[in-house]
């Protein structure tokens, strides 16, 4: 490696599952250029876990390397403030430019954009809008309907244009333009937070035809007993249970197109750093923020507090620069989104000033086969009169937003959307539960999670460690001090 700090590539879609990846086994995934990725150059984690599965806390989370409970974030509505630290505003203090092309989920609109970048990129052009916003879109269907809330749109027509021009190929066409033209001394930090495949779920062709039916796997079906109540709650209230599994098939298959399309402009992002002379100089990193239900127990979207695979499970990948050891291929090591900033930091030579609790994945990427991590934390919702963004989105949409099952759900005073923390190692999953009951899960014989054993005698022990290690948990996480100390009089 040179002395020179690597260029650092942030290609970061929201909402993309772990599992869709043809690399790990899913036979109707459309990767080629992440799978070829996987294959020669990067590692992919099969067992990467994002810290909170909802979009914002999830940012501000693997930005900070905190956890989310450190300084509460917990709500779409509460981001990184001026004191709190931030990846991007560090990079930038320490003589990155730093470009940013998409969503911002991460710092306050009342701060704007100028200590965390020097370019915010607005899209230039006519950009077609599929958004959740749009209340009124022909593809809801009646209100009565049972299509109102089930964000299925399906293919999106791009007439004769070569795609459908949406704010996500408007920030990829910026960042190719970006990395033809960058001509600075200066290394830069190229982020890249795209929409897709966060629902709605539509896509336009050559990527909704290019999912074979019949390939996709079958999804979990309607959990029974004693599973977060948070789940039969929002399947009363999405309404979706007269659909049948051609249906459902359908939605699954569109959304696997969503993340074949967010492939293809991974890869065209990789050949645009190649074809500048850029790609050795540059480490780049994709993953998620979070997953999605997709059909899963007959949901739609995500929700705070469910803290099963299909939602805390993400995609990660990562390439460095040359000359940092790397073995290309699938790491079975359990790792976490806040090891994210660690690694930069490792490959950037830059010290932080603030504490963070991320482990450098360099010794895991290098082919070290030691545990990173002996467990894995995610964790969401709220107490009992908290209120969190629900209220925002309740006062502002109400009935008529596609959130509507979800924000009902957080908003009830009941159980089902209140604080749970997600204790997770290769072979048991403890979910801890507020206001009702814990769940327990062997992952040996139960991949999908469907029975809860959290009262079988038989798993007692593995029960019993499992709550220390989270206790462990909070109490090496519970706070951070701060850099600076005060002095006493």
């Amino acid at each position: 490696m040179s002395d020179r700090q690597p260029n650092i590539v942030i290609f970061n879609p929201d909402q993309y599952r772990g599992d869709v990846l043809g690399h790990m086994g899913d036979p109707a995934a459309q990767t080629p250029n992440l799978d070829r990725f996987a294959a020669e150059e990067a590692v992919s984690f099969r067992n990467a876990f994002c810290q909170l599965p909802v979009c914002t806390p999830s940012r501000c989370s693997f930005m900070s390397g905190w956890y989310p409970h450190v300084r509460g974030h917990r709500s779409q509505l509460y981001m990184m403030r001026k004191d709190e630290p931030v990846l991007l505003k560090t990079l930038k203090e320490n003589g990155y430019f730093v470009w940013w092309g998409g969503k911002n989920d991460l710092v306050p609109a009342q701060y704007g954009y100028e200590d965390s970048c020097h370019v915010k990129v607005r899209p230039e052009g006519e950009v077609r809008r599929m958004h959740a916003s749009d209340r009124q879109a022909d593809w809801r269907g009646p209100k009565d309907g049972s299509d109102y809330y089930s964000f299925f749109v399906g293919r999106l027509d791009k007439g004769s244009a070569p795609y459908y021009r949406d704010s996500d190929w408007a920030y990829v066409e910026a960042a190719l333009r970006f990395i033809r033209t960058w001509d600075d001394e200066r290394p830069f930090c190229l982020y890249l937070p795209l929409t897709f495949p966060h629902p709605p779920y539509g896509v336009e062709d050559p990527w909704f035809s290019a999912i074979d039916r019949s390939r996709i796997p079958p999804r979990r079906p309607e959990p029974e007993g004693s599973k977060a109540s948070i789940l039969q709650e929002m399947i009363r209230r999405h309404g979706l249970r007269e659909k049948g599994e051609a249906w459902w098939n359908e939605l699954r298959a569109v959304y696997y197109g969503m993340c074949a399309r967010v492939d293809h402009q991974f890869g065209l992002i990789v050949d645009a750093l190649k074809e500048a002379g850029r790609y050795d100089d540059t480490a780049l990193f994709f993953f998620s923020d979070h997953g999605d239900f997709a059909g899963d127990y007959g949901l739609v979207n995500k929700q705070y507090n469910v803290m099963d695979d299909n939602l805390t499970r993400v995609p990660f990948l990562v390439k460095p620069p040359a000359g940092v050891p790397v073995q290309p291929g699938i790491s079975e090591a359990l790792v976490e989104l806040v090891d994210f900033p660690a690694t930069v930091f490792d490959l950037s030579g830059i010290e932080p000033d603030w504490r963070h609790f991320g482990k450098s994945l360099l010794p895991v990427v290098a082919g070290d086969k030691k545990a990173h991590r002996d467990a894995v934390f995610c964790e969401g919702g709220r107490l009992y009169g908290e209120k969190m963004w629900d209220q925002f989105h309740l006062e502002k949409h109400g009935r008529e937003s596609l959130y509507w099952p979800a924000i009902g759900s957080i908003a009830a005073e009941e159980p089902s959307c209140t604080k749970a923390v997600m204790c997770r190692n290769r072979e048991f999953k403890y979910v801890h539960r507020l206001y009702e009951s814990d769940e327990l899960y062997d992952l040996r014989s139960d991949p999908e999670e469907a029975v809860n054993r959290i009262d079988d005698p038989a798993l007692a022990d593995i029960l019993a460690a499992m709550k220390d290690r989270t206790m462990r948990f909070y109490l090496e996480t519970a706070d951070v001090m701060p850099p600076d100390l005060d002095r006493r009089s």
